[in-house]
Order: structure tokens, then C-alpha cells, then sequence
């Protein structure tokens, strides 16, 4: 199906606020936007392709971490440490600075241990599913 710019527009403006609010992280002083320079439309758009995909996943984890704390019944801490079951991916974000990959180079292998795990860590990593769990935690 080819659409015509006029129709795009009609269409992505039909969806309400929910791109616009996704993309509101490009006003953010520590993202940067304003820094950048894209000479060519091609680079342009595939910025353009690369933010899409991440605003896309970034949503999801969202939905799949409010939909675990749901089905659970739980809460997490917001930003002023009241519970809430709302969580932005923001404040995830947030809660896993500091946590770092520690690589240990040997002769004969390469171990890679995450630091600074706590708790909280570990409980959003588990909402968030195996997969994600894996990434951290290892198998097992």
C-alpha cells in the first residue's frame, strides 16, 4: 500500500498524543537532540528508523513491567519512593544507574559479572521476564 505524505500525516496525527508523548525525551537537555547534524535525508531518516525502534521498545518493556506489577499486584517505588504500579521506563532507567559489567580477563577465559545488583534490581528484572532476567542474571 503507498500512502501519500497528506495521508500519512492524516494517519499519524489519528493516533492522538501517543507518538508525540514518546518522543517528548528528545527536549531532554541530557539526550542532546539540539547537537546533532544530519546533513543528508538519509541519514535523517535513518535516525528517524533507529529512534522509531527504540521508542517502540521502550514502550514495551513499559507495558510488559505495568502489566507483571498488575497481574501481581505489586508495586514499585516512583521517584519519591511512594508505590505505585504505573512505573515509567524513565524511572527504571534511573533505578539501574550505577549498575555496572565487570569484565575479568584470564589466560584461558573471559568471566563477566554485573555489580551492584540489589533487591529491587533483581524484583524488576524478574517482572520484566526470563529473557530479560537472563541478560543479567546469567542462565539459571
Amino acid at each position: 500500500m503507498i500512502f501519500w505524505r497528506e495521508e500519512i500525516l492524516r494517519a499519524y496525527k489519528g493516533q492522538g498524543v501517543g507518538p508525540e508523548r514518546g518522543f517528548r525525551f528528545l527536549k531532554d537537555p541530557m539526550f542532546f537532540a539540539d547537537s546533532l547534524f544530519l546533513k543528508l535525508p538519509r541519514r535523517i531518516m535513518a535516525l528517524i528508523m533507529v529512534m522509531g525502534l527504540a521508542l517502540l521498545i521502550y514502550a514495551l518493556a513499559e507495558y510488559k513491567l505495568r502489566r507483571a506489577l498488575e497481574e501481581r499486584d505489586e508495586t514499585l517505588p516512583n521517584q519519591v519512593g511512594k508505590p505505585t504500579k504505573r512505573l515509567t521506563m524513565r524511572r527504571v532507567f534511573q533505578i539501574f544507574e550505577g549498575i555496572d559489567v565487570l569484565v575479568i580477563h584470564t589466560s584461558t577465559t573471559v568471566e563477566r559479572q554485573i555489580t551492584n545488583l540489589s533487591d529491587l534490581h533483581r524484583r524488576i528484572l524478574h517482572l520484566l521476564g526470563p529473557l530479560v532476567e537472563k541478560c543479567y542474571l546469567g542462565p539459571g
